[in-house]
């Protein structure tokens, strides 16, 4: 009798159903409230992506996030590893569940704060989340499937350039929302 291999925790399923969800939770009501010209009318620094290049980048981003996902969830404990190193890895692969989980929050809510309350500091605050919870996974994932570091680690460099985008737009450019002028003594881009 052969021994046979754990049952997978987390199934393809599991991944559609966080990309949909996410997706509606991100698309409602913004997507249908919301003003596809607002990013463009922002004053923008000039490292800012065309606005079009954000759908396809998220799309691939999403996907490799759940890869990742799927890696960790499904990480088996070492065969003959110490009790020490199991709850090590135990810890972090729940940190990175986790991280990952509050990262998917923080990508849904994104275009409600900042599409539909049109609110470019509450935008910047999430993508900055977004960012610190990135690097969370990156490192807790690193000791312990580096392949789903290294997924989640394209989202972080992304996360990167759209933080230092979000922050540029919220300084530089009112907020309808919290009815804020730009930040004093900054200058608006040219």
């Amino acid at each position: 009798m052969s021994p046979t291999a754990p049952a997978l925790r987390f199934r393809w399923w599991h991944g559609a159903a966080i990309l949909v969800a996410a997706n509606a939770v991100s698309f409602w009501p913004a997507g249908v409230l919301g003003d596809a010209a607002f990013y463009t009318g922002f004053r923008l620094p000039p490292f800012a992506p065309p606005d079009w290049l954000f759908a396809p980048v998220w799309l691939v981003l999403n996907i490799t996030s759940l890869l990742a996902l799927a890696r960790v969830a499904n990480r088996q404990p070492e065969d003959g590893a110490c009790q020490d190193r199991r709850d090590a890895a135990g810890r972090r692969r729940g940190l990175v569940l986790v991280s990952e989980g509050v990262g998917w929050l923080l990508f849904a809510v994104f275009t409600t704060l900042f599409f539909w309350l049109h609110s470019p500091v509450l935008a910047a605050t999430d993508t900055v989340a977004g960012l610190l919870v990135a690097v969370v996974s990156v490192a807790a994932a690193a000791g312990l499937d580096r392949p789903a570091a290294g997924l989640i680690g394209l989202r972080l460099l992304w996360l990167l350039l759209a933080s230092a985008v979000a922050v540029s737009v919220a300084l530089h450019n009112p907020d309808p929302f919290l009815a804020a002028a730009p930040a004093p003594g900054v200058e608006a881009l040219q």
